[in-house]
């Protein structure tokens, strides 16, 4: 399940991505409207969180934009507005849910897997290509009778892999994907991760593989015989 998080609070994003990743859920941040629409345009996410108060675009707009193309992914707006005419106004506009701040950690959870029930999103979700399997719920990559657990990195990276397969992504593609905007690692980050997930397909009997494309990126392909 993939959750994209547009809030300008830079601290309270990588806090609600933290909490996302650690309930099983990967996460996209931005912190500012424009960034939100190009983002939802560039990937499918199961639900949508939107802050009302941000520069430039604010959340309204975005919300309002994402109905005018007749997307129905679930939105909830988060705000220091707690007044019931603003929630309403949110809710008009196309919002399902509305979680003004402060909020529990918990109750954020909680609405966010409500969303994605509702959505007809939250059930057993795999990718697949080739002879290799991904279960996005139980992050376990499989082909044949083996199996593997990925940790929460190499999930969303073979997500990336097996939804777009003989996509080439740069290495700058996949550290604003799997790491976000923010991270402090380096990009030989990105190469590091490759390689673990690489040597996971191997060990499976994967006939697929990551291959490195000179002077472009990555991306995966069958493995010819």
């Amino acid at each position: 399940m993939r959750i994209l998080i547009a809030e300008d609070e830079v601290e309270l994003a990588r806090g609600l991505k933290f909490l996302l990743e650690k309930n099983k859920f990967s996460a996209d941040i931005v912190h500012n409207g424009k960034d939100a629409l190009d983002y939802f345009h560039s990937s499918k996410y199961d639900a949508v969180v939107l802050d009302i108060m941000m520069p430039g675009m604010d959340g309204m707009e975005v919300l309002q934009r994402i109905r005018k193309e007749k997307s129905g992914v679930p939105i909830m707006m988060l705000t220091a507005k707690a007044e019931i005419e603003d929630r309403v106004a949110g809710l008009e506009a196309g919002a399902d849910d509305y979680l003004p701040k402060p909020f529990a950690t918990r109750e954020f959870i909680a609405r966010v897997k409500a969303l994605v029930r509702r959505n007809g999103s939250y059930t057993d979700h795999i990718l697949s290509f080739g002879n290799v399997k991904l279960d996005c719920n139980r992050y376990e990559l499989s082909a044949g009778e083996k199996s593997v657990r990925l940790n929460n990195k190499e999930f969303q990276l073979m997500e990336l892999f097996l939804g777009h397969p003989h996509l080439v992504f740069s290495s700058e593609h996949i550290m604003d994907k799997v790491w976000g905007q923010d991270s402090e690692a380096g990009m030989d980050v990105v190469w590091t991760y490759v390689g673990f997930v690489r040597r996971k397909l191997k060990q499976l009997g994967a006939d697929i593989e990551i291959r490195t494309v000179r002077g472009a990126g990555y991306s995966l392909e069958e493995i010819k015989c």
